[in-house]
């Protein structure tokens, strides 16, 4: 294990030098673009990671990485050692195995239609068992199908089920479910939800906060995305009536009444792409940070040229209480020009106050860090 010395000498080089250590090409143009407000630094953790998109920590401190692919990797390593963390594929041939999620030394596996657990996964990382199957009869939709998955202050697996479509009308989906962790009592949280790739509890009041993707079509500024919160199960949060907070859906806007529905706690742009949302928890960042809300948004395609891409970036949702009182640029310069140089996927707050982002066009994991000068 490094001594708090190495930690410490890391950290100054570090701010020093805004290492790129491990880059690749592609990275390297990331890192060369990416701004940050003053303080703050980004390097990469791992530059060999196809497609990383869904993060979960182990015990051990393994980060395990999902992907829209076929893939599921393994880091090991300590962020912020400065030694060149190991990169293995550990499961292989799966159906978009975009959700990873660790409890009790397992590794659960989100594919479209089942959920996979890697008992015991740490210690056999070099010889993976076969899994078990905790559930296999989720829906085979691949429109909206890969999943974002984690466990709830209350102990269950949150699992979301995407529309199947654009926008449309179809019965069980556009949901948020959640299950005991074998796969029994799998019931419907929340409704209305088109696809959530990312969510996170409150760190004082425990409740759902959660990102959706905006439907695709009604123009190039609408309809927003959204920022949601779910203090309770049984809400209906408006898809595919009703569009942010009062937009109704041309097609299906019949179906329900806007003034009905549970609204966003904040509407975000237009075809950003919301997925990873985290709360700082940490205490490495400046005061104002923490407990404040950042979204990793993938960016837009469904925009015209006109109108220039939208995305491609972290922003930060200050909070006041339990209001959302702003919503703001943190990271830019994802992209250059017509250029996508990266697009962040999924954020994790670590132990020492670092956060790791993931970026599946670069096949990164980015580590973000905060030193006063």
């Amino acid at each position: 294990m490094p001594t708090s010395l190495h930690r410490l000498l890391f950290s100054l080089l570090a701010t020093c030098c805004a290492t790129a250590a491990f880059a690749s090409p592609a990275t390297d143009k990331v890192l060369q673009n990416v701004r940050l407000p003053a303080g703050f630094q980004l390097e990469v953790y791992a530059d060999n990671v196809p497609a990383a998109r869904s993060m979960a920590l182990g015990a051990k401190g393994t980060l395990f990485v999902g992907t829209r692919g076929t893939n599921v990797y393994a880091i090991s390593g300590s962020p912020g050692t400065g030694l060149k963390p190991a990169v293995r594929v550990i499961a292989n041939k799966l159906n978009m195995p975009n959700g990873v999620a660790f409890r009790d030394g397992a590794l659960y596996v989100a594919e479209v239609h089942r959920i996979l657990r890697y008992d015991d996964i740490e210690s056999s990382l070099t010889g993976v068992p076969a899994p078990k199957v905790v559930r296999d009869d989720l829906p085979t939709a691949r429109h909206h199908g890969w999943k974002y998955i984690a466990f709830g202050p209350d102990g269950k697996l949150y699992v979301p089920i995407g529309a199947p479509c654009n926008v449309c009308n179809e019965p069980n989906f556009a949901v948020i479910t959640r299950m005991n962790a074998d796969g029994s009592g799998h019931e419907v949280f929340a409704r209305g939800v088109r696809n959530s790739v990312g969510f996170t509890w409150h760190p004082t009041t425990k409740e759902l906060w959660f990102t959706d993707n905006g439907r695709d079509y009604l123009g190039d500024d609408s309809p927003p995305c959204e920022l949601n919160v779910a203090p309770r199960a049984g809400l209906d949060f408006g898809f595919p009536y009703c569009h942010g907070r009062d937009t109704k859906d041309p097609d299906f806007g019949k179906l329900g009444d806007c003034s009905r529905m549970t609204p966003p706690v904040r509407t975000l742009g237009a075809h950003v792409a919301p997925l990873g949302v985290k709360f700082y928890t940490g205490t490495a960042f400046p005061e104002k940070y923490r407990n404040q809300v950042l979204i990793a948004e993938h960016g837009s395609w469904n925009r015209s040229a006109k109108a220039g891409k939208s995305g491609y970036r972290l922003t930060l949702v200050r909070l006041d209480g339990d209001q959302a009182i702003s919503y703001e640029p943190f990271a830019t310069g994802f992209t250059r020009d017509d250029d996508v140089l990266g697009r962040p996927v999924d954020l994790l707050v670590l132990e020492d106050g670092s956060m790791l982002i993931s970026d599946d066009a670069a096949g990164a994991i980015y580590r973000l860090t905060y030193a006063t000068t």
